[in-house]
C-alpha cells in the first residue's frame, strides 16, 4: 500500500503512472482526464494546484509525460471509476494517504520549542554548508595554477631581468655562464613561492613572483663567477 502513495515536494502524491496500473486503465486516458481539468476554464486554477507535470523512463530509456497528484487531483481522477474493485482500490489509496500524511505529521515539530530547535538545527546546517563552499572557493583559488599568459610572463620577465642585469654590468658572457643566471633567478624565484618547478606557479602568486623577478640580484657566488670569468675572457 505504501507504494501507492509517496512525497514529492513535501506533499503527499500518487502518480497518473501509478493510478492507471492500480485501476487498469491505459496511461494515455488517465493523462488526458488529467489535462482536461487542467485546460478547462472553469476551476483552472485549483486544478493546477492538484496536478503537477513529471517525467518517467520507460523500458527503452526514453523519457514520457507523467502527472503527480495530491489526494484532491486523485479524487476527481478516481471519481468515475465504478465497480467493486475500484472502490477497493479507492479505499486503499485513501488509507496510503492517510498513512503517510500522519506520518509526515508526526516527523514535524509540534511545541514551539520543538519549531525553534528545528529552525536552529536548520541554521546550523546552512552555516556549515556555507562554511565548507566557502573553504571549498577558498582552496580552489589558493591552489588555481598561473594561466598560459601568467605563466608566459614570468619567464619573458625573467629573461629580461638576466638582460638588462648583463648590460648593467657591461658583461661578456658564454652561453654556459648565461645558463648560471638563468639558473639563479629561477632557483631563487621557486625557492621563494616555495615551488618545485616554474609549472607549480599558482595564479595567487602571479604578482609576488613578478616583485621578485624585478628586485633579484644574482646571489653572490654566482655574481663573482660571472664577473670573473668575464674578465678573464676579455683578457
Amino acid at each position: 500500500m505504501t507504494k501507492l502513495v509517496i512525497m514529492h515536494n513535501q506533499q503527499a502524491v500518487t502518480s497518473s503512472l501509478q493510478v492507471a496500473e492500480s485501476f487498469g486503465k491505459r496511461h494515455g486516458d488517465v493523462i488526458r482526464a488529467i489535462e482536461a481539468k487542467l485546460n478547462s476554464t472553469q476551476n483552472c486554477a485549483q486544478y493546477s494546484d492538484m496536478f503537477a507535470a513529471g517525467e518517467y523512463v520507460d523500458g527503452s530509456g526514453k523519457s514520457n509525460k507523467m502527472y503527480y497528484m495530491n489526494r484532491d487531483g486523485f479524487t476527481f481522477i478516481a471519481f468515475g471509476f465504478t465497480g467493486a474493485k475500484a472502490d477497493q482500490f479507492k479505499l486503499d489509496y485513501i488509507n496510503a494517504f492517510n498513512q503517510l500524511e500522519q506520518q509526515t505529521r508526526k516527523a514535524l515539530p509540534q511545541t514551539p520549542e520543538e519549531r525553534l530547535m528545528l529552525t536552529m538545527d536548520v541554521a546550523n546546517r546552512t552555516v556549515k554548508r556555507v562554511k565548507k563552499i566557502e573553504a571549498d572557493v577558498k582552496d580552489l583559488k589558493d591552489n588555481q595554477l598561473a594561466s598560459a599568459g601568467q605563466y608566459a610572463y614570468v619567464g619573458k620577465h625573467a629573461n629580461l631581468a638576466v638582460s638588462e642585469y648583463v648590460a648593467l654590468h657591461g658583461l661578456q658572457l658564454t652561453q654556459k655562464q648565461r645558463g648560471a643566471l638563468y639558473h639563479d633567478i629561477n632557483h631563487g624565484l621557486n625557492t621563494y613561492l616555495g615551488i618545485r618547478t616554474r609549472t607549480q606557479l599558482k595564479a595567487k602568486d602571479f604578482d609576488k613572483a613578478c616583485d621578485f623577478i624585478s628586485n633579484w640580484t644574482p646571489s653572490t657566488a654566482v655574481a663573482m663567477q660571472v664577473r670573473t670569468e668575464s674578465v678573464d675572457m676579455e683578457v
